[in-house]
């Protein structure tokens, strides 16, 4: 499919490399790496394919290997944290081990990072037993790590050589990798190359070129193709000037071999299904967590009364509403006692992941928006942004109060699951409380099945909830574009509300818009 693919609800046409790649940003932080050190590796593995004078095809295989070569990174998060703390620290202190040929290098990891912010007696068990089985223990993480990705990876299209090479990621050609199936010539050639560049992007950000060099040489005929990694090191500063650009994540985009691969509606629904599947593997109390919210979400926004389009997006918004939980640690997110002060910070930060690594790219930005909104309340008490109510539209307030009873009627580590009537008096309290919207409390309480009466204002002169959203914008003396960035649309819609205010309620200027909003009591 072409540019020329179905567009989404903000006009603009997706492409796959844009969601991929905003998925490698959490990916990212899910192995210890600052955000865009998958794109780093997106970038050089093409070049250096193209030096190895690599098909079109193979290129397109090689680049998206590079971008989803960690997407099975939460398969493993809730064994890793509890065998060496914060797994995210573990993981990106693991990864310079990873394929040194010193056991010396691996036993030193496991020394320093085992057991981590556990009592001394905890600890000495946990090193004890990893000692013993360790090896049988980290084959068996590793190949859940591919065979992981390799189920993430079919709902987003990508070729059979895509998803072979995702399930051998972590093999070597000396045949010592994991799970062990093939060595040398018989590991996909995608994968030989991603191996290289990944651990290169690591080593020249710590050491530079001649870091570089020195580890591949090193590596080579061991966890290398001895003769990519050959060819790397004589090409070596070439290559790596491809990582001098000012944006990383539009040279990536720039860098996709072949036509842009488009998303259709269809395509996009499968995606953001298998995006949320990837972050419930978080933990597993969140099992169900993002599925169950986006549908709740969606059912309570059809119940409301919300056209279809804005019913599709927020349930594409719900797949996607936790995806900054990834780089949080399940030492915070499964920790069975209340949280510090510190911790809490830390989740506050989810909420900012989601939006940061979804509004990178321009089409899938209004999701990002609105997905990033789960937590926000009425009255300004929520997070990331601390919004209050003139700032939340009827889709994020549907979302919060989808999330928050889903959440009570999960389990959690310090507490059990709420029953459904228990979760409904909460609700409610939220409602009294002014943090949840009273309006789609019930929309949500019905979508679960409960006995409640959905209730909608019927605006004055047949507005709709988001011209009332947005007159009330305008009551307020804003510029388009002020409120166009408070609702998370475009200029040119906002006009468009404008000029439907304006032929319903009968009015051609701002006063008497105001002056309207004023008589029928639609000032918050």
């Amino acid at each position: 499919m072409t540019a020329r693919g179905n567009s989404h609800r903000n006009g603009s046409p997706l492409r796959l490399a844009e969601l991929i790649a905003s998925l490698s940003l959490v990916t990212d932080l899910a192995i210890g790496q600052p955000m865009e050190f998958a794109l780093r590796a997106a970038l050089l593995a093409v070049r250096l394919g193209e030096t190895l004078g690599l098909s079109e095809e193979q290129l397109a295989d090689v680049y998206y290997v590079a971008l989803l070569r960690a997407v099975g990174c939460n398969a493993d998060a809730a064994d890793v944290a509890a065998w060496f703390g914060d797994e995210l620290v573990a993981k990106g202190r693991s990864l310079p081990a990873l394929n040194s040929h010193r056991l010396s290098d691996q036993l030193m990891f496991v020394l320093q990072t085992a057991g981590q912010g556990q009592p001394p007696l905890r600890r000495f068990q946990l090193l004890t037993d990893m000692l013993v089985r360790g090896e049988k223990m980290f084959k068996q993480v590793l190949t859940a790590n591919c065979e992981v990705a390799q189920r993430l990876a079919e709902p987003l299209g990508l070729s059979a050589g895509v998803q072979e090479s995702l399930g051998l990621m972590f093999e070597r050609w000396d045949g010592k990798g994991s799970p062990g199936r093939v060595k040398g010539g018989q590991i996909p050639l995608p994968v030989r190359i991603v191996q290289l560049v990944r651990d290169a992007v690591l080593f020249y950000e710590l050491g530079g070129v001649e870091a570089v060099v020195a580890m591949a040489r090193q590596r080579a005929g061991r966890a290398y193709d001895p003769e990519i990694a050959e060819k790397f090191c004589e090409r070596a500063l070439a290559l790596v000037e491809v990582l001098q650009v000012e944006s990383l994540f539009e040279a990536a985009l720039a860098a996709e071999p072949g036509v842009p691969k488009m998303l259709s509606e269809a395509q996009l629904d499968a995606s953001a299904k298998s995006i949320a599947y990837f972050v419930d593997l978080k933990s597993p109390y969140l099992r169900k967590h993002s599925t169950g919210v986006a549908e709740l979400a969606a059912e309570a926004a059809r119940r409301y009364g919300l056209p279809e389009a804005e019913v599709v997006s927020l349930r594409r918004a719900g797949y996607l509403h936790d995806l900054g939980r990834t780089g949080v640690s399940n030492v915070i997110w499964d920790k069975p006692g209340p949280l510090t002060e510190g911790e809490w910070e830390r989740v506050r930060l989810h909420a900012y992941y989601t939006e940061r690594v979804l509004t990178r790219a321009r089409a899938l930005a209004p999701l990002g928006h609105l997905a990033s909104m789960h937590h926000e309340r009425l009255d300004g008490s929520g997070y990331h942004r601390g919004a209050t109510a003139s700032q939340l539209p009827v889709a994020a307030r549907i979302l919060a109060a989808a999330d928050a009873y889903h959440a009570m009627t999960e389990p959690r580590p310090h507490r059990p699951a709420l029953s459904p009537e228990a979760a409904e008096e909460e609700l409610r309290q939220e409602v009294r409380a002014g943090r949840l919207d009273g309006d789609a409390v019930p929309a949500v309480l019905a979508a679960a099945g409960h006995r409640v009466r959905v209730t909608r204002h019927a605006w004055p002169a047949a507005l709709t909830d988001r011209e009332v959203e947005v007159l009330r914008l305008v009551t307020q003396g804003l510029t388009n574009r002020q409120m166009g960035e408070q609702l998370y649309i475009s200029e040119s819609t906002v006009h468009h509300h404008i000029q439907h205010i304006y032929d319903k309620t009968g009015v051609s200027t701002r006063p008497a818009a105001t002056l309207f909003a004023m008589q029928h009591d639609l000032l918050l």
